[in-house]
């Protein structure tokens, strides 16, 4: 059995697998599978629980069965690398774009060759409803699961906010998709993360929902290490 375990801003997740299989997964800690695990990896973005720490971790330097064509590779965050393994494993040989909606909403490409191009990071809706609240005098902080829908135009102050929050946010991944759509025919576009419903370019060809894609990731780099 494998045990990939998924530490963000926010919570922990973690999967069990056997072989490619997703036996069981949950949130919080692994608790006594991390005894019975023949393999374990960590990806950390978030504080690593103390019983945690000793875990491998994955970074840029673990073997990974995609190629990294970023500049930066030591700053690039071991749950954006995981999304574009499991992206990957999930359509080897085709381009898919992760459009990944958690604290902060990322955009990882990967090429048909297995190749990482990287993408885009944008604050997420939680962060910029907090932030029109906070750096302002009178705009109010709106419930994250208040805002469900965005109008084109706001008719009060609460739609102005959905429309400048998660009507930019569907806007900008739309035109991302619709972007590399003209170079990279065929393009998958992998969801996945706490808002990716609300945020998701709804009637998207290709379009999957993947809840669990950092878990299979880190379940796909540990099978790479393996051969």
């Amino acid at each position: 059995m494998q045990l990939a375990i998924d530490i963000g801003n926010t919570a922990v997740k973690w999967g069990a697998f056997e072989g490619r299989t997703l036996l069981e997964s949950g949130h919080g800690m692994p608790g006594e599978l991390l005894q019975h695990a023949r393999r374990t990896l960590l990806c950390a973005s978030g504080e690593v629980p103390a019983e945690l720490a000793e875990l491998p971790r994955l970074t840029a330097d673990t073997p990974l069965p995609i190629r990294l064509n970023y500049k930066t590779p030591a700053t690039l965050g071991p749950d954006r690398i995981a999304a574009a393994c499991g992206a990957w494993s999930l359509h080897p040989g085709e381009p898919t774009l992760v459009v990944d909606c958690g604290t902060c909403i990322t955009l990882e490409y990967v090429s048909a060759d297995g190749t990482y191009h990287g993408g885009a990071i944008m604050p997420g809706l939680g962060m910029k409803l907090q932030a029109l609240h906070t750096f302002t005098a009178k705009l109010p902080l709106l419930d994250i699961a208040s805002v469900q829908k965005a109008p084109v135009l706001g008719r009060s102050t609460e739609e102005c906010i959905a429309a400048g929050t998660l009507g930019a946010a569907q806007m900008a991944v739309a035109a991302y998709v619709a972007t590399l759509r003209g170079v990279a025919p065929g393009l998958n576009v992998l969801l996945t993360g706490g808002d990716a419903e609300r945020i998701a370019p709804t009637g998207t060809e290709g379009r999957e929902h993947q809840p669990q894609l950092t878990l299979i990731g880190l379940n796909e780099i540990m099978i790479h290490h393996e051969k």
